[in-house]
């Protein structure tokens, strides 16, 4: 079904959520159509958070707003639907967009498996009537279900369209870009050689992809990374738990724009705790990119002085791989808490593969290695 086609049947005007790759389609339709545009499109730091937003415009116009997002993030709308939305509550009814990733029978990542296996039974236990679109949807056969689902929405409830890959085109060809030099890939390999030996934890989606072939390419072990696979904002709280239990190593953690912005409290509670052996470095491009480079608020952040109202002691932007690898060196030897944010363009390798070891053995050789260090 065509993207216009299937927004043109929601008959919704404003939509908000995070984006997926699986709902490319729907969101490089809105970004033509609107961009970010406050009164019709919005692109939010999670899925909780555009939830917020939707109630926001349901109180302040009494229409039902649109929320995409990956099926991922259905454990982030949990709180808002439950004490918010629910009829038993407050009554908004929202109409939630979902991208079905890990479908039962569907080829995809481990960290969509089990994801995908319960999407369908978390909307229920939710209290969330759904309406699966695949590819032999028709678009008679949608708006029929649309109308069946509406008397939920009147009542004050939500429901929800599950979409199966493949089940959204669209023909337009939105481009995304910055000016940026750097590459994400390019500036990886330089953390991961100022960072020899020490253990690495990276972000979810190409960030971690790129680490597993620049250890290939050098011939390296994998055993001084973990790769955060899923689980998307909560790299740097990962890398802090380690941090502070292993507190005569370095620490370094690879992060993203988009996934700080997920999980932001995350960077109060390092500064709280102000580990002397973790050195955060975050790739900013601006972007979304892993599932399609729709666009982040990080683009027009001050994320350094972000990082020193936290509490981080050193916090810098860098631009160049000249500038890069003097903060990297100084971070190794300063001893204190540091952010590095990398300002990064947009783009990828079109071959960049995927880790050939399964997220278990990934676990099980890093945590050795940390015994190691002891």
């Amino acid at each position: 079904m065509k993207a216009e086609r299937f927004v043109e049947i929601i008959g919704a005007d404003f939509y908000t959520g995070v984006p997926d790759s699986q709902l490319k389609a729907l969101c490089d339709c809105l970004m033509e159509r609107y961009g970010i545009d406050p009164e019709h499109h919005l692109i939010a730091a999670n899925e909780g958070n555009c939830t917020a937003i939707a109630a926001g415009y349901h109180l302040a116009t009494g229409k039902a707003p649109v929320v995409y997002m990956q099926n991922s993030g259905e454990g982030n709308i949990i709180n808002p639907v439950a004490s918010l939305l629910n009829d038993k509550v407050y009554a908004i009814p929202v109409i939630f967009v979902i991208g079905w990733r890990g479908e039962p029978g569907v080829h995809d990542e481990p960290q969509h498996i089990y994801q995908g296996l319960v999407t369908l039974r978390l909307l229920e236990d939710m209290d969330i009537a759904s309406f699966v679109v695949g590819k032999e949807t028709a678009e008679e056969e949608l708006r029929q279900a649309l109308d069946r689902l509406r008397s939920a929405l009147s009542a004050g409830k939500s429901i929800a369209l599950v979409v199966r890959k493949g089940a959204l085109t669209y023909d337009g060809n939105m481009t995304y870009g910055n000016d940026c030099a750097m590459t994400r890939e390019e500036i990886i390999r330089h953390i991961a050689a100022a960072a020899g030996e020490d253990p690495v934890v990276s972000t979810t989606g190409k960030a971690s992809r790129e680490l597993f072939e620049i250890r290939e390419g050098n011939a390296q072990s994998h055993k001084y990374d973990f790769l955060t696979v899923g689980s998307m904002g909560h790299s740097s709280s990962i890398a802090l738990g380690i941090a502070l239990h292993k507190p005569d190593t370095r620490i370094w953690c690879i992060d993203g724009d988009g996934a700080v912005l997920m999980h932001m409290g995350a960077m109060a509670v390092i500064g709280a705790n102000r580990p002397k052996n973790l050195v955060h470095v975050v790739i900013n491009n601006g972007a979304h990119e892993t599932v399609g480079g729709m666009p982040t608020v990080a683009g027009q952040m001050d994320l350094p002085a972000l990082a020193r109202a936290c509490g981080y002691p050193c916090a810098v932007t860098v631009n160049s791989y000249g500038e890069l690898d003097r903060e990297l060196a100084a971070a190794r030897e300063r001893g204190a808490l540091t952010l590095i944010e990398a300002r990064c363009a947009i783009g990828a390798r079109a071959d960049l593969g995927r880790p050939t070891t399964s997220a278990l053995q990934n676990k099980e050789s890093f945590m050795e290695y940390l015994t190691e260090l002891s």
